[in-house]
């Protein structure tokens, strides 16, 4: 079965993770990607940089690959008819970009539907509309701050909260985003239309944490908060904390009767079973300190290998905590095959990119191509959309490609 998106082709204006991902979710299921980049190259090249001879950041090699690439200064005036061009040919395009430098730019929904009709406009905000924060910028950090989860990771009230080193707001809208992208591409099938997709950070971030919202809503009392914060021990269940062994860490969870049963069995703490403290998750959790230090004990003792493999045969949730090193070394990842050596001109050795954590059995999407160098395929753009050697050789003296 060739590829569910091929024919597809899509104009990446996207900044940073959350849209460029978002585009490259589709291209790794066929469609055509064209990164449109600034003259000078987008902020998310220059992050994380691993090349001194070629700029090109770790970021950048995720969310970019299968990608052509060209450069544009859309503010231009010359720079229009380029961009109508672009437009005319493409069926989706991409931008988490503020609603004014949309329009300016040309590429707002009503400036796109006058060059084609039926295109569909993925557009990414940090807030979403019709609010007091809808014009103000915002990153990954924003929704993670304001969602309620950034709270909840100090060790108690009053002390310092932590954002997540990994930006999963981002991630998780640039899905949101692929996943109205295809539901528009495959409305447009039947209706003919085109229309906007948005995703938001806080929007994203308010869902993941949903029920931690829903919770404080329905129980909260004088609107005081429900929950305390509690670091990494878990909230609903113990023991589910990382705990200290011999030789590092170790994540062990027990969240259920089942598991919880299996666990103070092979605490040998069988009278645990009745004790009143820990007769459910609720009752676990408020007195999962206690647990905690029993666990912690067990495992003060033992290699984490050994802790992972004896709660693993116990069918207990655990696993090692791993540096950067140790998860790229890890024999499962390695053999399931996660990531795929990706090449970039000037890099000392292949980046390990992973692949899109979803597999179709029969039109399963791969990574094609390395992601483009600043302006690689800016000519071969141009002049599939019409301009001639002469013309494109102009845009460049000026300074508008």
């Amino acid at each position: 079965m060739k590829d569910i998106l091929a024919g597809v082709r899509v104009l990446d204006f996207g900044r940073y993770i959350a849209g460029p991902y978002c585009a490259a979710l589709l291209a790794e299921f066929g469609a055509d990607v064209i990164r449109i980049e600034k003259r000078e190259g987008s902020e998310d090249r220059f992050q994380l940089p691993m090349n001194e001879f070629e700029e090109c950041g770790a970021a950048y090699m995720q969310v970019n690959r299968n990608k052509r690439g060209m450069t544009l200064n859309p503010l231009k005036p010359e720079a229009g008819e380029i961009i109508k061009r672009l437009v005319a040919t493409t069926d989706v395009v991409v931008a988490n970009l503020p609603t004014k430098t949309l329009a300016a730019m040309q590429i707002d929904y009503e400036s796109l539907k006058a060059v084609k009709p039926d295109i569909i406009l993925t557009r990414v905000t940090a807030y979403g509309d019709g609010g007091p924060y809808s014009d103000r910028v915002g990153f990954d950090a924003v929704g993670q701050v304001m969602c309620g989860t950034a709270y909840m990771t100090a060790e108690g009230e009053g002390e310092r909260p932590f954002r997540h080193y990994t930006p999963w707001v981002d991630f998780g809208t640039a899905l949101h985003c692929a996943y109205g992208t295809a539901l528009a591409l495959l409305g447009r099938e039947s209706t003919g239309r085109g229309q906007v997709v948005e995703g938001t950070l806080l929007g994203t971030a308010l869902t993941m944490s949903n029920a931690l919202l829903i919770e404080q809503s329905v129980l909260g009392k004088d609107k005081k908060p429900y929950r305390q914060p509690c670091g990494n021990r878990s909230n609903y269940g113990a023991p589910g904390d990382i705990f200290k062994t011999r030789d590092g860490w170790v994540m062990a969870m027990a969240l259920g009767q089942p598991l919880y049963q299996r666990w103070a069995k092979l605490m040998g703490e069988d009278h645990w079973l009745t004790d009143p403290r820990f007769k459910d998750d609720v009752s676990r959790a408020k007195n999962s300190k206690v647990i905690s230090e029993r666990m912690s004990s067990w495992c003060g003792g033992r290699s984490s290998a050994e802790v992972v493999d004896i709660l693993g045969k116990a069918m207990i949730p655990a696993a090692p905590v791993l540096s950067p090193q140790q998860t790229l070394d890890d024999p499962h990842v390695q053999a399931v095959g996660f990531m795929q050596p990706v090449d970039y001109p000037g890099l000392p050795r292949k980046a390990p990119v992973a692949k899109v954590a979803v597999a179709l059995s029969d039109s399963p999407g791969s990574i094609r191509q390395r992601p483009p160098t600043l302006g690689e395929h800016t000519n071969e753009i141009m002049g599939e959309i019409g301009f001639s050697a002469d013309e494109i050789q102009s845009f460049r003296d000026n300074s508008i490609i």
